[in-house]
Formats: structure tokens, C-alpha cells, sequence
């Protein structure tokens, strides 16, 4: 199982963390419990807040754990990246130091998007994109179309590679709320 495959390999030289197990839709008391029974430190697991869930836990586990992995949800789905951003960018301000930096590290759940990871400071993010668009014949026509699954993976990464998050958030509370509330009109 998921727990014994970390036993296994935490102590690699490649492995950073692992996520801890979550309920997506699941409430924030469900979450908790998961937590409650992760057997591998705080050091290895890295918890998962929900952007539907309460302000108060992401502030807290930021506050507890040396990585947060932050999940989409709800109407702060990463396929409305703009919402997503400023929802982030609204409740990361919180868990800054004087510099704009977080002071843990976050990790972005389905956020290779740069629309949304070059708007954010994270530390590392995930996604299934390229897994799941390499084999979509349409998508890659044209006298330019890569001919192997391998060629087009390595060009989505490549465009991914080109670009990074920040170092710290670039925040302004009169525009980046404004543009949350308009965005959640539109």
C-alpha cells in the first residue's frame, strides 16, 4: 500500500516528500483524521488543503508543516486559472515573511499551467498534462507535428521548463481583490 511505499524509498536521496493522503471532496474533519493517522512525520508528508476549504486551516498547517500542497476545487478549479490565482495570491499574502516569500513551502497541485505557477510562489507543483495530451492525435497536426509520444512530451516539458514560479508574492489588495470578485462575476 501507499504507506509502505514510503517506508520503502523516504529515505532515497531523491525523495523530497510525499503528499498525504486526501479526500477531494471530503470535509475539513475528514482531512484532519488523515493526518492524524499519516505514520512518517511531518519531515516526509506534506498535507493537502482544498481551496474550498477554511482559510484558518491553510494558515495552519503552513504554520505546522514545512511543505503545503494546495488542491483545486470548486469554483477555484485550476481550469479557471485566474480564479485560482487570485484566490491564492488573496490567502498566501497571510503566510508571508517582510520579504513576500511563504514561510513554508508550497507545492501546487495540477498547477504546471503558467498561468497559474508563474503568478505564485511555489516551490515545486504536478500535473497529469502531459500524460494525458501526448496521445491526442489532433492536437499535434501540422506539417511541424512531432511523429513519437516521447517527442511530444519532451516539447511540453520544454515549454513548461521555460518559465518559473516567483520568488516571493507580488500582491496588491485593492487590484488582485477586484479582480477576484470580477472574476468569480464573470
Amino acid at each position: 500500500d501507499y504507506y509502505e511505499f514510503v517506508a520503502r524509498w523516504k529515505n532515497h536521496p531523491g525523495f523530497d516528500f510525499a503528499i498525504i493522503p486526501d479526500v477531494i471532496d471530503g470535509g475539513e474533519d475528514e482531512n484532519e483524521a488523515l493526518l492524524d493517522e499519516w505514520p512518517h512525520g511531518e519531515f516526509f508528508g506534506v498535507p493537502v488543503w482544498h481551496m474550498n476549504e477554511s482559510d484558518e486551516r491553510f494558515i495552519r498547517l503552513c504554520n505546522e508543516y514545512p511543505r503545503v500542497a494546495i488542491g483545486s476545487c470548486g469554483d477555484y478549479d485550476v481550469k479557471r486559472p485566474n480564479l485560482a490565482v487570485a484566490r491564492m495570491k488573496d490567502l498566501i499574502r497571510h503566510i508571508i515573511d517582510v520579504h513576500g516569500m511563504p514561510v513554508t513551502k508550497l507545492h501546487g497541485l495540477r498547477m504546471l499551467n503558467p498561468l497559474i505557477f508563474t503568478k505564485l510562489p511555489l516551490a515545486s507543483a504536478d500535473s497529469t498534462n502531459v500524460a494525458r495530451n501526448i496521445g491526442i492525435d489532433k492536437a499535434w497536426s501540422g506539417a511541424y507535428a512531432p511523429a513519437s509520444k516521447e517527442t511530444r512530451a519532451a516539447l511540453m516539458v520544454e515549454r513548461i521548463e521555460s518559465y518559473n514560479s516567483p520568488g516571493s508574492l507580488a500582491y496588491c489588495e485593492k487590484r488582485d481583490r477586484f479582480d477576484m470578485q470580477l472574476q468569480l462575476a464573470v
